[in-house]
């Protein structure tokens, strides 16, 4: 079977995005997450097709290069919240702080004690970070690159799956303290799903995500010190 273009992988992956957006909207349900099941059907196109994945890095590239203006646009609803910002700036500091340690260290823990070889210590350190700042953290102390990225899909999928849910079950209602934890937790992918819910959840988990990223890195020697 002929291999797709780079024009027509682009529009399968948009047409992948929107039809399962259209069925998450219509039936909301954690297991209809937009990235898990877009991936999927695009997954299963490459295969049906005879698309090896080295034809889809262009396509991939031309779309996470729109990433950089998306992360900008979350200024947006921040700007339009601000008042939350000035009346929760102190518990917004602390509570992605303790997250983010709480998050590090926890999973480093765990990979420690599961007998894990230290580089994949050093990889999952920084799994609740967007890729960019895992990736950079996991090269700084003897991690694997690639293992780091693979660690931080893998938390952004689940915390966009089971976060919100998790977060009703445990009576966490207000829309500040939601947007936070999905934010601090599950970076990119937390921050879609908070949006879903409300610009107010939205803004405060990119917010969440940006300041999780900074007290990630900054936290890491600690963390490297305690479980290295």
């Amino acid at each position: 079977m002929r291999q797709l273009t780079v024009p027509l992988l682009v529009a399968a992956t948009l047409a992948a995005y929107v039809l399962v957006r259209w069925l998450a909207m219509r039936r909301p349900h954690p297991l209809f997450n937009v990235v898990v099941l877009s991936a999927a059907l695009v997954a299963c196109l490459l295969l049906a097709t005879g698309t090896p994945l080295s034809d889809y890095a262009p396509a991939k590239d031309l779309m996470t290069f729109l990433l950089g203006p998306a992360t900008v646009g979350l200024a947006v609803p921040l700007y339009r919240h601000r008042t939350l910002l000035r009346l929760y700036a102190l518990p917004i500091l602390a509570s992605v702080a303790a997250g983010a340690a709480t998050a590090m260290l926890c999973a480093g823990a765990i990979a420690r004690l599961g007998g894990m070889p230290r580089e994949v210590v050093m990889s999952i350190l920084p799994k609740g970070v967007s890729i960019p700042f895992a990736v950079e953290i996991a090269r700084l102390y003897d991690g694997v690159p690639p293992l780091a990225a693979a660690f931080v899909v893998a938390t952004g999928t689940l915390g966009a799956l089971v976060g919100a849910p998790f977060l009703t079950r445990a009576g966490v209602e207000d829309p500040v303290a939601r947007g936070l934890a999905l934010g601090t937790v599950s970076h990119a992918q937390g921050t879609a799903a908070a949006l879903q819910e409300g610009e107010a959840q939205g803004s405060m988990a990119g917010l969440a995500m940006i300041l999780a990223g900074v007290f990630t890195a900054l936290f890491a020697p600690l963390a490297v010190w305690l479980l290295g």
